[in-house]
Formats: structure tokens, C-alpha cells, sequence
């Protein structure tokens, strides 16, 4: 083999290398499964039933809607999601049913 071809013989080998390397790093590690991930956790209520507990807070403290904002929220049953809302500067819990019925509206 002359040297002119062994030279572009690693040239061409060098980059060939560097392209699969390249590659390599393109690759992506899997999601987590479903289980391990935070949000399926926590299942947080709907926006409609958060808005539903906003308005109820609204009628029951007097609060201007508009001032109200859920902070967060969980489900407790099969048909019951608690939200809390800040009113206000005032911390108040909602209980919903997946019906749109608020069950309750208290301080914390």
C-alpha cells in the first residue's frame, strides 16, 4: 500500500470515528417509568373544579375573585379533590366532587 493511501486510509478511519461518536452523544437516556414520576404522584384537581372552589371562597369571604388564587391541589378519593387557595392573604381549604360540588369551604 502506497503511504499517500495509508495516510487517507486514517484519515478516513479517524473520521469515521468522530461521526459515531458524535452519534453516540445523540442517544438520550428513557423517561422514567410513570410510577417514579413526581407528577403522577399527586393527582391535582381539574382547573374547572379549582375555579369552582375559587368562586365559592369568593362568595364566602367576600374576597374579590380576581384576588383569589389556588395554591395547590390533591385528590383525596375517587370523587373528592381538595384545593387550597390563598384569598386574599387568607390560606383557605375547598373540598370538590368531580360532579362540581363544593362539599366545603373553611379557613387554615
Amino acid at each position: 500500500m502506497s503511504e499517500k493511501r495509508a495516510v487517507r486510509r486514517s484519515i478516513l478511519v479517524v473520521a469515521l470515528g468522530f461521526i459515531t461518536q458524535s452519534l453516540n452523544a445523540c442517544t438520550s437516556t428513557p423517561p422514567p417509568a410513570p410510577e417514579q414520576m413526581s407528577r403522577t404522584q399527586v393527582e391535582t384537581a381539574p382547573a374547572d373544579l379549582q375555579l369552582l372552589c375559587a368562586n365559592a371562597v369568593a362568595k364566602s369571604s367576600g374576597v374579590n375573585s380576581a384576588k383569589i388564587l389556588p395554591i395547590s391541589s390533591s385528590k383525596i378519593d375517587s370523587k373528592t379533590y381538595q384545593v387550597e387557595l390563598d384569598a386574599g392573604g387568607k390560606k383557605t381549604s375547598c373540598l370538590v366532587d368531580t360532579d362540581g360540588n363544593v362539599k366545603s369551604v373553611e379557613p387554615v
